[in-house]
């Protein structure tokens, strides 16, 4: 039986976008059909293998978006969330890849269940993207997604408190505003699909709410405490407000976290 790991590093190492997707959907059907020994015992790559398209660019290189009222600006606004989305995708395989084994089978159900969310995410916002006469990777995206892992592969609670206490938790704060933009433009469509992306992303930042908590009681350590110790040393960057605590709450992520070191 090919084991977990196995199957998320074909995943990681999968470059097309649509055959990732693919395979991370499949990945999930494998799992929730017993078809996956829960085993991770094969070594995950440094980085994903990824499209030649889009162009990775460094945040002060990239163009600037506008604010989403022209065509063009929601094209430009979507292709960076499809981006956003297609790297989730190998962030949550390859959280499970890398820790599944150390966790409870629940924890994998928990993150499976994100990877194939992700997948879809993806493929909404690319469809939208070609309704609209573009595609995936017609525009350069944000070279610097994948740093958040990198800086956490050695430990799995910093993996949690970062990529989704901190990442996307971010997006609970920023997408209500984006869908009432998009509303605002008349493009319904993309607001609903950013509707969809953000009640999913509230479920994921529970996902990781739990599990760096239970891993915090394995460990005897404070979760708030430890959370605050680790955006500290682990993430570049400030926690900048407005925050949408009620999402946040929602999620477990609660005020007493994220106030004390908010920027």
């Amino acid at each position: 039986m090919q084991s977990l790991g196995e199957a998320a590093r074909a995943v990681l190492l999968t470059p097309d976008p649509h055959a990732k997707r693919r395979a991370a959907r499949q990945l999930a059907r494998a799992w929730r059909q017993g078809q996956l020994a829960h085993r991770c015992a094969v070594a995950m790559p440094d980085r994903p293998a990824w499209p030649a398209a889009p162009a990775l660019l460094a945040p002060s290189q990239m163009p600037r978006r506008g604010k989403g009222g022209s065509q063009r600006g929601r094209i430009a606004l979507l292709h960076a969330l499809a981006h956003i989305e297609f790297v989730a995708i190998d962030l949550a395989v390859d959280l499970i890849g890398r820790f599944g084994g150390k966790f409870p089978r629940a924890f994998v159900d928990d993150w499976i269940g994100v990877a194939a969310d992700e997948a879809m995410h993806f493929a909404l916002l690319d469809r939208r993207l070609r309704q609209l006469g573009s595609f995936y990777g017609e525009l350069p995206a944000h070279a610097g997604l994948w740093d958040a892992a990198a800086a956490t592969a050695d430990d799995a609670l910093a993996r949690l408190a970062i990529v989704p206490m901190v990442l996307e938790a971010r997006g609970l704060d920023v997408t209500p505003a984006m869908v009432e933009r998009f509303t605002a433009a008349g493009d319904t469509a993309s607001a609903r699909i950013l509707s969809r992306i953000y009640v999913d992303e509230v479920r994921h930042v529970r996902a990781g709410t739990v599990w760096f908590g239970w891993l915090c009681d394995e460990r005897g350590f404070n979760a708030v405490e430890t959370w605050q110790s680790l955006v500290k040393s682990r993430f570049r960057g400030p926690l900048k407000p407005p925050f949408n605590d009620s999402a946040r709450l929602d999620a477990g992520l609660t005020q007493e976290f994220y106030t004390v070191i908010a920027s």
